[in-house]
């Protein structure tokens, strides 16, 4: 059984080392997308994808909830961190000159801490959802449909995500290890999972709209995305069922062997949390001509982004800013 455990522990670990390098570079080709065909379409698969697999991975482990003392974890491991980081992030803009006045709005995530703040919703939400089981999974999706025609839904309290995100975390948690294994480990789905990678991108690179990328991002509502008819919630329906089909070709092509970078897929937070600082610095110091200069050196972005990934995934940095992430001494 330990070894079964062990086995499961280093898939998922393979599985964040993953998605988080994605995180990165994401983040990274973000401003050089729109200059570069190939760039443009995996930033769009990327996005498509990767958060919603975090998102029911993290789901998946939640199932410990009903335990007792589960919640103050989660306000100390998940809410806290939230504000430390958003104070951080604060000082950061203003001194970097990207906000004019230093001022520490708790309401609106600062970049990727939504993630943080919808992630501790989440855990509330799973209060009342769980006992519903799949009829909660199907309300969930209703409401992540729905969410779209509320017009002042948006980064505020990172509402539209934490409804539109929250079907793949009650996925997650729904699902056990036999069910999971049954799906990503059956007989053709490393076949499967690696046509529908690769068609995902052929479909993407012929047919994704440019003005399309905020449909991914499920950060606001349909009429701030340029429309709102009922359709919509059609187009969003469609969006859930193509998304859940590249998560699981993804899941299907992980690994469970152990390498030398599955050990940071343990520290994923860490980078999560910290990365920010070095692609907005590099944003802010090199200029814009540099900076689109780079869109066509894809070998240099994807080893930037592994570099990042290793360096801020290190045991050196979780011991030095484990008072920050973790709040441990």
């Amino acid at each position: 059984m330990m070894a079964s455990i062990s086995k499961r522990s280093k898939y998922f670990d393979n599985a964040k080392f993953i998605l988080i390098f994605l995180v990165v570079f994401g983040h990274l080709i973000s401003p050089l997308k729109e200059q570069d065909g190939i760039l443009f379409t995996l930033y769009t698969v990327i996005f498509l994808f990767h958060m919603p697999a975090f998102i029911l991975i993290s789901g998946y482990f939640a199932k410990g909830y009903k335990k007792k003392g589960y919640f103050i974890k989660s306000i100390k491991k998940i809410l806290l961190p939230y504000f430390i980081f958003q104070i951080i992030y604060s000082i950061y803009y203003f001194l970097n000159g990207q906000e004019e006045k230093l001022d520490f709005d708790f309401l609106h995530p600062h970049w990727s801490l939504w993630f943080l703040m919808s992630l501790f919703f989440w855990n509330v939400l799973l209060y009342l959802f769980a006992k519903l089981k799949w009829w909660g999974f199907i309300i969930s999706i209703v409401l992540g449909i729905a969410i779209g025609f509320v017009d002042q839904a948006g980064s505020f309290l990172s509402l539209s995500r934490t409804f539109v995100f929250f079907p793949y975390f009650l996925m997650g948690f729904l699902l056990n290890g036999d069910q999971l294994k049954k799906i990503i480990r059956a007989r053709y789905s490393l076949p499967v999972g690696i046509a529908i990678i690769i068609g995902t991108c052929v479909f993407f690179s012929l047919s994704f709209p440019q003005d399309a990328v905020s449909w991914l991002l499920g950060d606001t509502s349909y009429a701030n995305m340029g429309g709102e008819e009922l359709t919509d919630g059609l187009t969003r329906g469609l969006q859930y069922g193509l998304t859940l089909l590249v998560v699981f070709g993804f899941l299907a092509l992980i690994p469970s062997n152990q390498f030398k970078v599955t050990q940071i897929g343990e520290r994923t937070l860490y980078v999560y949390l910290l990365h920010g600082f070095i692609i907005k610095s590099l944003q802010v110091v090199l200029p814009n001509e540099s900076i689109i200069s780079f869109s066509g050196n894809y070998l240099l972005l994807l080893v930037l982004s592994l570099m990042i990934c290793i360096i801020l995934g290190s045991y050196l940095i979780k011991k030095y800013t484990q008072p920050l992430v973790e709040l441990k001494v």
